[in-house]
């Protein structure tokens, strides 16, 4: 391949823009002085692919790429560089050395990905040549596509070809110039049985099918013979350039008009594609005859949120698509349905009409989805209570799959209005579906017990929206308690030293609870116990152990009162157990480490269970608006914070039986 001189790589540098070369395969905004879009390289929500114009770079955030133009084109198409700079010379015009035939031996050099590109424009570039000059091509192929109503543009632009029928034309005339049939076998182009090679698409008329950029990754090919017996479409075998889940027929031919237009035609077949952009609607793609994939809905997320799916009046597995309609709403996307006369599709529909008769008949017949299935599914049965009960939960398991919560309120009102059901009744079972349906995306089966109750049911009135505002937690009371009263009083732990060796190690109760909550960063609630704790602290910092009377010296009357109050009740429980019942226990004070440890557990878990209390009522108040980030967010820190609740009650429980 001819080396491309350094003075055309700067021309090249200079002249392309990497906002208008990107935007052909990412839909682009304006954010300030940038460009923002959705990564092309991962699959995200939120947009973290950021184009320069002034600099002339881009950063994708989501995926750590990032580079100039010519990177983007590596990465994105898997161009090597010279054909990084080719692509970009065609785009602007630029005058670039003729490559010389590539010998056999400098293919073999080639990345086998490159190899089988170059396979596949070949073999576009041999069928065109044989649709338009070879007898068989121009008598059965070029008489098919002209039959079918396609002008001689539209064949071109779509690079329609033809494979003769000869058994092994094609694969002879590839590996005289120089291909291996290694690679014209991976690429599907050639079969192999019992060393007889033979052309896979024989006799068939050729629809390339291209990426984004415009590279032909697979062909379709369609056989003109009647006999059932025969699969009227074969499609390239998977390889490592052709993913069928992840490629949309016509999309390098649309996708300028999906953004112009910010709407995406979605049909079944090759010549629905070509038949509607003949008719001047070129915003339209095909999903190749399958079923709709996630892969294939974010490649058109990329330049739109908003597909119509145009259907086939007469379409046998209508009922089967409403998964695919289920996998746009999943991702957040608009949908609408377009159901074409009986007999009638995309194809035929757009030869017999204008272009505003068609435009029209799809303006007019566009429904959302709910209207949609619910005029399939009635139409079986619209009076039978148990079918139409059936219907309003299937639709509302759609409705759940939505991400957006204003869009889900909106759908909720229309089926309530449409089935003249409570409002609030689908509410709950919409709740019910979206916490199943997280319990089975985040494999935590504990979320279907945590109750997302409505606004205004009765279980908003629990008992810690009753608490008093000033009740003290008791947790946090006994906590401070026992540091104030046994601050300065010494325990051991049994710790391996650095040899691994058992070693004793001695600290006092205060210093151990100050460490133990510094590691966990936690904090006292209560304003008084906030202040106490500052002033132990900076006294511990100075090496000093501070007795409960030196808080009865405090200016601050609450801290005093606080103090004064733990004192009189030890002494009054002591002389109670001593005086009245003549039992005499074990002092607290001689099982000081296991009472801490137990209190510091006790402090952890209230305070888990209050992290827990305010997810819920975030739930309880906020959960019909949440979007599915958040409430995966907040159910995950509840699934977490339920796990850390029950270690630390486990310890507790062997504390407490020691």
């Amino acid at each position: 391949m001819a080396k491309i001189p350094p003075h055309i790589i700067d021309d090249i540098m200079s002249t392309a823009r990497i906002e208008e070369v990107i935007g052909e395969f990412v839909n682009l905004k304006r954010a300030g002085s940038n460009l923002k879009g959705l990564s092309p390289f991962t699959d995200e929500r939120t947009p973290s692919f950021v184009v320069s114009p002034a600099k002339q770079i881009f950063k994708c955030f989501s995926s750590g790429k990032g580079g100039s133009v010519v990177t983007f084109l590596m990465e994105k198409e898997h161009f090597s560089y010279p054909e990084a700079l080719r692509w970009l010379a065609d785009k602007y015009g630029i005058q670039v050395p003729d490559e010389e035939p590539a010998t056999p031996e400098e293919q073999a050099k080639i990345s086998e990905r490159e190899s089988l590109h170059i396979i596949n424009d070949f073999a576009r570039d041999h069928f065109v040549e044989t649709l338009h000059n070879t007898d068989e091509g121009k008598n059965i192929g070029l008489s098919y596509f002209i039959e079918r109503g396609f002008r001689p543009e539209i064949i071109e632009k779509f690079q329609l070809g033809y494979c003769v029928s000869k058994g092994k034309s094609f694969t002879e005339h590839a590996i005289e110039k120089g291909y291996k049939l290694e690679y014209l076998e991976k690429v599907g182009l050639t079969k192999t049985k019992e060393d007889r090679h033979f052309d896979f698409f024989r006799g068939r008329v050729m629809f390339p099918i291209h990426s984004v950029s415009g590279r032909v990754l697979g062909f379709g090919g369609r056989t003109l013979m009647a006999d059932k017996k025969i699969a009227k479409y074969f499609n390239s075998p998977e390889s490592i350039i052709y993913n069928k889940s992840q490629i949309l027929y016509g999309l390098y031919f649309a996708k300028s008009d999906i953004i112009k237009y910010d709407n995406c035609y979605l049909c079944e077949g090759y010549t629905d594609v070509i038949s509607l952009s003949q008719a001047g609607i070129e915003n339209v793609v095909s999903s190749s005859g399958t079923a709709l994939t996630k892969e294939q809905i974010r490649l058109i997320k990329r330049y739109t949120k908003n597909i119509t799916i145009l259907y086939d009046g007469d379409a046998a597995g209508i009922k089967a698509s409403f998964r695919g309609i289920d996998l746009i709403l999943e991702e957040g996307m608009n949908v609408k349905v377009v159901l074409f006369p009986d007999g009638e599709d995309p194809d035929s529909f757009a030869k017999k009409s204008s272009t505003s008769e068609l435009e029209e008949y799809i303006r007019d017949h566009a429904q959302d989805f709910i209207s949609f299935k619910a005029d399939v599914l009635l139409g079986e049965g619209s009076e039978d209570p148990i079918v139409r009960a059936g219907l309003i939960r299937e639709i509302i398991e759609s409705v759940a799959l939505i991400p957006d919560q204003i869009m889900r309120n909106v759908y909720l009102k229309t089926i309530s209005e449409r089935f003249e059901m409570n409002e609030d009744i689908l509410q709950s079972e919409l709740q019910k579906l979206r916490r199943d349906h997280m319990a089975r995306e985040m494999n935590a089966p504990e979320i279907r017990e945590i109750p997302i109750a409505t606004q205004g049911s009765p279980e908003q009135a629990t008992t810690s929206d009753k608490k008093p505002d000033n009740e003290i937690d008791h947790s946090e009371h006994d906590l401070m308690r026992i540091l104030i009263e046994y601050g300065s009083v010494e325990m051991s732990f049994e710790e391996q030293n650095s040899a691994g060796e058992p070693e004793n190690v001695t600290t006092t109760v205060a210093e151990f609870i100050l460490h133990d909550l510094n590691t966990d960063e936690l904090v006292f609630q209560t304003p008084v116990f906030q202040r106490i704790h500052g002033i132990i602290s900076d006294a511990i910092s100075e090496n000093t152990f501070l007795k409960p009377s030196y808080f009865l010296k405090s200016e601050d009357q609450d801290i005093v009162r606080f103090v004064s109050d733990i004192a009189i009740k030890n002494h009054e429980l002591s002389q109670n157990w001593l005086t009245k019942y003549g039992i005499y226990t074990n002092s607290e004070r001689d099982k000081i480490k296991q009472a801490t440890i137990s209190s510091l557990f006790i402090f952890k878990v209230r305070r888990v269970e209050k992290e827990i209390e305010e997810l819920q009522n975030k739930l309880r108040e906020k959960g019909n608006d949440l979007d599915d980030e958040a409430l995966r967010d907040i159910l995950s820190q509840q699934v977490l914070l339920e796990n850390v609740k029950k270690v630390i009650a486990e310890k507790l429980g062997r504390i407490v039986l020691r």
